[in-house]
């Protein structure tokens, strides 16, 4: 197995009540090999001025993760069967909800790929099976219980 390794990092800002909670939320998160992201609460939930719209929030960046997760699976499997993919856009859709238990989860990720292909095209059903295939293998979406859909646009 290997480990993966983040950091998160936020500071109290000049001036910020942290009890009375008027205090910025906006925080960096730092990975392995030196990229750095802005990150911060979606301001749908905590507004503006204690939160950053420009900046990436758990909920998007947990369907980013499913969505690139799915895409990499699906390439490697689309060589291995020799389809050669130009292009893959994944337009995916988190939706945060209620749980089974009444908890705030992100409740399902829809993925919505639209894959370009040169030379030879899979058929409809192998279409189907490189993405049913790349979602039984991708181990982001093996280790959550939100329910993921693949919404093919190809």
């Amino acid at each position: 197995m290997s480990d993966h390794r983040a950091s998160v990092e936020w500071r109290l800002g000049a001036g910020e009540d942290f009890l009375r909670r008027r205090y910025s939320r906006a925080h960096t998160l730092r990975f392995a090999g030196g990229a750095s992201v802005a990150g911060s609460p979606s301001p749908s939930i905590v507004p503006a001025p204690w939160s950053r719209p420009d900046a990436v929030d758990p909920e998007a960046a947990f369907t980013a993760a499913l969505s690139a997760c799915h895409m990499l699976w699906f390439l490697d499997l689309a060589a291995r069967a020799g389809f050669v993919v130009s292009s893959y856009v994944d337009e995916a859709a988190g939706t945060l909800g209620k749980n089974a238990a009444g908890k705030t989860a992100m409740s399902r990720v829809a993925l919505r790929p639209a894959v370009v292909f040169t030379g030879k095209r899979p058929t409809v059903e192998e279409l189907a099976a490189l993405h049913r295939r790349a979602h039984e293998d991708c181990f982001i979406a093996n280790s959550v219980t939100t329910e993921v859909v693949v919404e093919s646009r190809a």
